[in-house]
């Protein structure tokens, strides 16, 4: 059996909003501009119109602590407007976070997990 883990080694919070056209896009500042406007405290990413990372296709990414989570989260689910939205918790493992940890609010995106593991083991990209 595996080992329960203590929330104590969570960091933080991020969501990653997932969008890849235009029409899309629209979405996700509209969704943006809500998270804006609730008042809670985040840290919004940068856009990215292209895969960056382990990401498959357009995102950006909201940081939030754990105090947040229980209001955020359950505004996201009710708003995304058929977005694909990844919210994981930051531990020191990253590709669990991915993964394992991963909360999917709408369809299940593809996550490159091979690109996290060379990251994490100092494998720069080619």
């Amino acid at each position: 059996m595996k080992r329960q883990s203590d929330i104590a080694i969570i960091t933080g919070y991020h969501a990653h909003v997932y969008y890849g056209d235009a029409a899309t896009r629209a979405s996700a500042e509209h969704l943006r501009a809500g998270v804006e406007a609730l008042g809670v405290e985040t840290v919004l990413g940068r856009w990215h119109d292209a895969p960056i990372g382990p990401h498959p296709t357009g995102s950006f990414q909201i940081a939030f602590d754990a105090p947040v989570f229980a209001q955020l989260v359950p505004w996201l689910a009710l708003n995304r407007d058929g977005l694909s939205i990844l919210v994981h918790p930051n531990t020191d493992d990253p590709v669990a976070d991915h993964s394992a940890h991963a909360i999917w609010l709408g369809p299940q995106l593809p996550i490159d997990l091979e690109m996290l593991r060379r990251f994490m083991a100092g494998i720069k990209p080619a």
